[in-house]
């Protein structure tokens, strides 16, 4: 008797150990990639007329680069259909940055918060999720 209870307390606090670390590494992931984000929006709203659009392919390059690194991880336990929306539209918004169309841009990189927010509100640990 003693044996399965013991069992069945180290599998459900192996369980919250292993949520509360894997909710931590998508919340700074996604505020990262959101903070990135936020700091090209406002760069191409500033210099609407004197864009830098080397600098915004060069942020533009970063952000891609850092979202394939940390995507192999997430894609462990979020749902790749989430994790393709979001690869979707940075692809979409390096696209339009590239060919300096920055109103289109801009509504990609707001797709790309949006969707990004979504999937740390989706994930989160809270009674309305588990329920």
């Amino acid at each position: 008797m003693w044996k399965e209870v013991i069992i069945c307390g180290v599998i459900i606090i192996t369980i919250f150990i292993g949520n509360q670390i894997t909710q931590n590494y998508s919340v700074e992931t996604i505020e990262e990639l959101t903070k990135q984000l936020e700091e090209l929006k406002q760069e191409m709203y500033q210099k609407q007329e004197n864009v830098d659009s080397e600098k915004n392919n060069e942020k533009m390059d970063d952000i891609f680069k850092q979202w394939n690194e940390r995507h192999d991880k997430l894609a462990y336990y979020i749902e790749h259909d989430e994790l393709e929306k979001v690869e979707t539209n940075l692809t979409s918004l390096k696209s339009y940055i590239k060919s300096n169309e920055y109103a289109e841009a801009v509504s990609e990189l707001d797709k790309s918060v949006f969707v990004l927010k979504h999937i740390e509100d989706k994930y989160v640990f809270n009674l309305q999720n588990v329920f």
